[in-house]
């Protein structure tokens, strides 16, 4: 069999890091429901704990189940490991944590969804750790924002809800120049849509609530390393590069090579946090992961049907999606997203915050909720759901407006979801 650098990724969705099981032939990965494990001998335990031979103690570090989505979101992903996290939420502090603390500062984008924007503003200041807000698109304003104690840059490949693309290659330059990785949320975009790695990304992750397990049944996260970054190059990144008296004095660097990061991220922020994936919840991503590619062929083929619907229609006002034109991102998105630029994109009416809500409460297929990445459409109005406390001002500041509606499209049929959209468009922009 070829090796997994060597397989499509359509190959690797149905069988990166998984074999059938050797006791009964079970085809499909089973789920390791078990809080722990049993070990044949006290030398196999020390050799375990010690990190000197593989093998699982406790499920909040490892569990068989969690190893296989691992694995696979590695190899989708050509990284070097991976974790599996509760959320995407906890994903995105376990990739901070393990290489930033007390008197660390971070460069994010000012696009960011609005938990991750609240955990760097509000939450890491608390610990002591500072960020600087910047618009990525500005490669000036990222060069003036570098300090002396910067450790990480931070974008969304797809930023939410204004769609900007992230451009890696030059973000990533700039941060290898200063000795800085680049962090990505690469939840709107998945391994089928972009390689972040391929374009100069060091660390990524996912919300694996969205399309990876693809059907809105599971709250996951995915941290992935690339490998790549140079961790001794500076005298910036002591966790992985001094010993660590929470592991018997290991300097992981040492120990691990290009695995450092993934391997610390493990061994102290997956046992000292505790937030783990359940195993039931592996077994579900990874389901949804086997239908990954076409999916996201079916998600992108209904997203630009219902784009040219919109865009012709007397009743919207405008349509923010970077394959569009218009989109201050069009000629880069064409370049980083041949594939296409996701399924979630808002759209403006003709109207007001009553406007919205009529709209809204007229559509029949879209569920109205607050999520994205569902094999099934979503909608929801931002003005009286997630934003509900901005004023009009504030919504324009953030690339809103009171008409503002953001869809997630499904893989239903296109012609019904058009359908579905006219009578609500009918309905509530009508004199």
């Amino acid at each position: 069999m070829k090796k997994p650098k060597d397989l499509k990724p359509s190959t690797l969705s149905l069988h990166a890091g998984q074999r059938p099981d050797t006791d009964f032939g079970a085809r499909a990965t089973p789920i390791y429901q078990s809080s722990s494990f049993v070990f044949p001998d006290t030398e196999t335990a020390a050799g375990v704990f010690n990190a000197e031979r593989a093998g699982h103690v406790y499920s909040r570090i490892t569990n068989p189940t969690n190893a296989v989505l691992e694995e696979r979101i590695s190899a989708l992903e050509g990284g070097v490991g991976a974790i599996a996290t509760s959320s995407g939420q906890a994903a995105l502090v376990l990739a901070i944590t393990t290489i930033l603390e007390k008197g660390s500062h971070l460069i994010a984008s000012k696009s960011l969804y609005g938990g991750s924007h609240n955990l760097l503003e509000y939450t890491l200041p608390r610990f002591g750790i500072e960020t600087t807000f910047v618009d990525l698109r500005k490669a000036n304003e990222v060069k003036k924002s570098i300090k002396k104690n910067t450790k990480l840059i931070f974008g969304e490949t797809l930023a939410n809800p204004g769609l900007d693309v992230l451009n890696i290659p030059k973000i990533s330059k700039i941060a290898h120049e200063n000795n800085i990785p680049l962090l990505v949320d690469s939840t709107f975009t998945t391994p089928y849509l972009m390689k972040p790695f391929s374009l100069g990304a060091d660390l990524i992750f996912h919300s694996a609530t969205k399309f990876l397990s693809g059907h809105g049944v599971v709250i996951g996260g995915l941290l992935v390393d690339s490998g790549n970054f140079a961790w001794n190059s500076s005298s910036k990144f002591k966790t992985l590069t001094e010993p660590y008296k929470g592991f018997h004095d290991m300097n992981f660097v040492e120990e691990y090579g290009p695995a450092a990061y993934i391997n610390r991220a493990r061994k102290e922020g997956a046992r000292d946090f505790g937030a783990c994936m359940s195993p039931h919840t592996a077994f579900l991503v990874l389901q949804g992961m086997e239908t990954l590619n076409i999916r996201m062929e079916k998600h992108i083929q209904n997203t630009r049907s219902i784009i040219e619907f919109l865009n012709s229609h007397k009743s919207v006002k405008s349509v923010c999606y970077p394959e569009l034109e218009d989109h201050p991102d069009h000629v880069l998105a064409n370049d980083l997203l041949p594939y296409g630029c996701g399924a979630v994109f808002t759209f403006e009416l003709e109207g007001n915050v009553e406007t919205g809500k009529k709209f809204i409460e007229q559509l029949n297929i879209f569920s109205h909720l607050a999520n994205v990445g569902d094999a099934k459409s979503l909608v929801i109005h931002p003005a009286s759901t997630t934003h509900h406390r901005m004023d009009a001002l504030a919504l324009k500041k953030g690339g809103m407006s009171e008409s503002t509606i953001r869809l997630s499209i499904g893989i239903e049929d296109s012609e019904d979801l058009i359908e579905d959209l006219d009578e609500a468009l009918t309905y509530s922009t009508r004199k």
